[in-house]
């Protein structure tokens, strides 16, 4: 057998997750403020270490209800968004994150043991984060923002039931623009994702609106990007 000249030293291997929640039609994301070193006080995504023998899915959904007190199954969507490993991430040494996007709505986190004051922040009023997570985050957001414009995964962020004012807020508050109320409806309907039902949602003395659902509850992706007609 051949022996190894080298020793190999292995990273230390972590998963946090960015998840996004609209509130208030603005875009959010969950932050937790560490209660210990390193970084102690500094607010953070939610997320741990990956340790030898526990899957990326395993490690997540135990660190996001140990963090957060949140299980993966009140996630409307979760996927895999990127492998950060610059070297200099972690000053206890060498480190990988597999960082993953979660989707929902309606989510209330809790406190723990290692953490503080787990709470919604609006991502345009962010402070500095622990560790590389401000570019976690803006990686996530860049990710969200390109796969609204070709997929309905919008579904995650909204109710079952929601009017069209409602989804262009949506699509406004991740696109961070204003979108023609006209052009975006009518492209929108024309893309076949969603279908009107027979229910309305009343405000006050307005007209009232047209209640719409998705039709699948799941990603479905379009054959082409409709962002120039947005």
């Amino acid at each position: 057998m051949q022996k190894l000249d080298d020793e190999l030293v292995s990273p230390n291997v972590f998963v946090d997750v960015v998840i996004f929640q609209l509130i208030d039609n603005e875009l959010s994301v969950l932050l937790v403020k560490r209660a210990r070193d390193p970084y102690e006080g500094k607010w953070a995504l939610p997320g741990g270490h990956n340790p030898v023998g526990e899957t990326a899915s395993q490690a997540i959904s135990r660190s996001l209800f140990e963090k957060a007190g949140i299980k993966t199954e009140r996630l409307e969507l979760i996927e895999q968004l990127y492998t950060f490993d610059n070297t200099d991430r972690d000053p206890r040494g060498p480190a990988v994150t597999l960082a993953y996007l979660g989707l929902s709505r309606n989510l209330v986190p809790k406190a723990s043991k290692s953490t503080w004051n787990p709470q919604f922040f609006p991502v345009n009023d962010i402070p500095q984060l622990a560790f590389d997570h401000n570019l976690i985050i803006e990686h996530a957001k860049d990710r969200l923002a390109s796969k609204i414009l070709y997929s309905n995964i919008t579904f995650a962020l909204l109710p079952r039931l929601f009017t069209l004012s409602r989804l262009q807020e949506a699509y406004e508050a991740i696109l961070g623009r204003k979108l023609d109320k006209r052009n975006f409806r009518k492209k929108y309907l024309s893309l076949d994702l969603i279908k009107p039902t027979n229910e309305y949602h009343m405000n006050g003395a307005h007209r009232p609106a047209k209640l719409y659902r998705f039709n699948k509850h799941g990603i479905e992706y379009l054959s082409r990007s409709f962002d120039e007609a947005l």
